[in-house]
């Protein structure tokens, strides 16, 4: 697995039904015109989430080190107080929950033959 400089940087990751259902609330709410944060404030280093998905996969996976892209930004975490004061909204999922959930997508996914659909009549 490559991770970008030392790994220490931090990221949150929100789960795709969490920010859909922040996503609904958000379109629902009367008189909000302020913006908010939508996302997870759990922080886990890039590094710490490479090991949990190469644990998860059963995989024995080495980390390769490459060096950090200038721009890369050493902390990700949205505060999320507004969305849970104006929504009543905070994620649900786990990281791990998650991981092992999008696995799990992933695994059936490529079980399933792809099929690649014929242009529309007339495209290009």
């Amino acid at each position: 697995m490559t991770v970008y400089g030392d790994g220490k940087q931090t990221r949150s990751f929100c789960y795709v039904d969490d920010l859909v259902d922040g996503l609904v609330r958000l379109m629902d709410a009367e008189n909000l015109h302020e913006p908010l944060n939508l996302g997870n404030p759990d922080e886990f280093t890039i590094e710490e989430l490479a090991i949990e998905v190469a644990r998860l996969c059963g995989a024995d996976a080495s980390i390769k080190h490459e060096p950090l892209p200038l721009d890369d930004p050493r902390q990700r975490k949205p505060d999320i107080d507004r969305a849970r004061k104006a929504l009543s909204w905070q994620p649900r999922v786990k990281l791990r929950d998650g991981l092992k959930l999008t696995i799990a997508d992933f695994a059936a996914r490529r079980k399933q033959p792809v099929s690649i659909a014929s242009p529309a009549r007339g495209a290009p």
